[in-house]
């Protein structure tokens, strides 16, 4: 080729080059979410194998916190997507219309109870029970059998035995006050917990206090009864420095003595990147990060596909009829609740 028709076609091969499709800059999407978020870093990194994405977490609080700092900058995200919320906050994320719709392929391996939104702005990830529990070694050594409902607190033989949380102040105090709410309905729950608190109930700030410090099984406490989770049992196996044959815990799961928590991601509404947003609903609500949630949140996978460790199949046990609100309910009622808990029991 002469140098003149190289100089001719230079200009061509310049705008050429200047209109070929250059490579994208890589995609980092920030998930937001509770102080209570655990995922093996190898689950993630394994997303950004097969998508070439890359996850930053923001923990921003606990549950209602961090769904408080995203309402407020809606406008303005500070993420792409957002885990946690339950529901017990889920009405305040739809009516501020933070999500945005999104009919993940996942969901037919989600059961239709744990899907409280049918626009599928939240999606189901992930569910665990507050219950009671109880230690086994005390009721073993007394004349009293372990509670088995509710109204068993409030006998004269149980008095003194209990620990419970402020539903003011900690997410499964909440729970247990809807329990009871669920349970006695509207119109008995506080005579239930005056009953309580004649029965001599302890109230706790939050579950740490309650649990370690409080509930004889885990701590030098003196109550043997605590509310805590389905799953605690399960913990108390798998942490255990020598795991023992039984756990030394059991919980409470007949009729109506539990609330379950069901906990949502989203893809937040102003994000600049949907469609990868969606991928990693996608990857949340697969297999692959289903199965790593149990040993790290203790609670269950939303995906029936999902296998669940031995641990969880030998030592917890899946409340088959919890108490129920609505969460349009808990939304609409849920400070006048607690306000009229805080009332009876602490004044």
């Amino acid at each position: 080729m002469s140098k003149k028709l190289i100089l001719l076609l230079l200009p061509c091969i310049i705008l050429l080059a200047a209109c070929a499709p250059q490579p994208a800059e890589p995609v980092t999407l920030r998930l937001m979410t509770h102080d209570s978020f655990e995922i093996s870093e190898d689950v993630l990194n394994q997303f950004t194998a097969d998508t070439g994405i890359s996850v930053e977490v923001l923990k921003s609080g606990d549950g209602g916190a961090a769904l408080t700092q995203a309402i407020l900058a809606k406008d303005n995200p500070l993420a792409d997507v957002f885990y946690g919320v339950d529901n017990t906050f889920l009405s305040r994320a739809l009516d501020n219309d933070i999500f945005m719709s999104y009919n993940s392929p996942e969901l037919k391996n989600i059961p239709d109870a744990l899907k409280l939104d049918p626009q599928n702005r939240a999606l189901p990830v992930d569910y665990g029970d507050v219950c009671l529990n109880y230690d086994r070694a005390f009721f073993a050594q007394s004349p009293l059998d372990p509670p088995a409902s509710l109204e068993d607190l409030t006998d004269p033989a149980y008095a003194n035995l209990t620990v419970v949380e402020n539903p003011a102040t900690s997410t499964p105090g909440l729970a247990f006050l809807l329990a009871t709410i669920g349970h006695f309905g509207t119109d008995g729950y506080l005579q239930y917990w005056s009953d309580l608190k004649a029965n001599g109930v302890a109230v706790a700030d939050g579950w740490e206090d309650a649990y370690w410090g409080q509930f004889s099984a885990a701590s030098d406490g003196d109550r043997p009864i605590v509310v805590s989770y389905a799953t605690s049992p399960a913990a108390e196996v798998f942490f255990a420095e020598t795991p023992p044959a039984e756990s030394p815990t059991a919980a409470v799961v007949s009729d109506e003595t539990c609330f379950r928590q069901i906990e949502f991601v989203g893809v937040l509404k102003g994000t600049k990147y949907p469609a990868e947003a969606k991928k990693l609903v996608d990857f949340m609500l697969g297999k692959t990060f289903q199965e790593d949630i149990p040993l790290n949140m203790w609670v269950y996978p939303a995906n029936s596909t999902a296998s669940l460790p031995d641990v969880f199949t030998k030592f917890s046990v899946v409340p088959q009829n919890p108490a129920t609100v609505s969460p349009e309910d808990i939304q609409s009622n849920r400070e006048n609740w607690i306000e009229a808990w805080t009332q009876t029991v602490l004044q």
